[in-house]
């Protein structure tokens, strides 16, 4: 994983702080707080992205649907591919 030269005791924290927020409300205001507006789109924008993959939507689909370029579709594609495997277990834990 990418994000293993990463890991450490400040993201270990930063991702307990995430776990910590209670409702979406809350979400809103610490993502408000922590990105711009354009990261919060580009989060949101992959986020859908993988979800429509997951659902075996095309690319033309996905494209149009979130204005994604097919560059984002595919980099999605390989982390939803080949991946660690966190996008199918949170769909699946979502659908429940």
């Amino acid at each position: 994983m990418l994000i293993d030269k990463l890991r450490g005791p400040m993201l270990d924290e930063f991702f307990e702080g995430i776990l910590a927020l209670e409702s979406v409300e809350e979400c809103y205001a610490f993502f408000d707080d922590l990105c711009t507006l354009n990261e919060v789109k580009a989060l949101t924008q992959r986020y859908q992205v993988a979800k429509m993959l997951h659902n075996d939507h095309t690319y033309i689909e996905i494209e149009a649907r979130t204005k994604a370029s097919t560059a984002t579709i595919s980099r999605v594609k390989r982390t939803v591919t080949n991946g660690s495997g966190s996008y199918d277990m949170l769909f699946k834990r979502l659908e429940k």
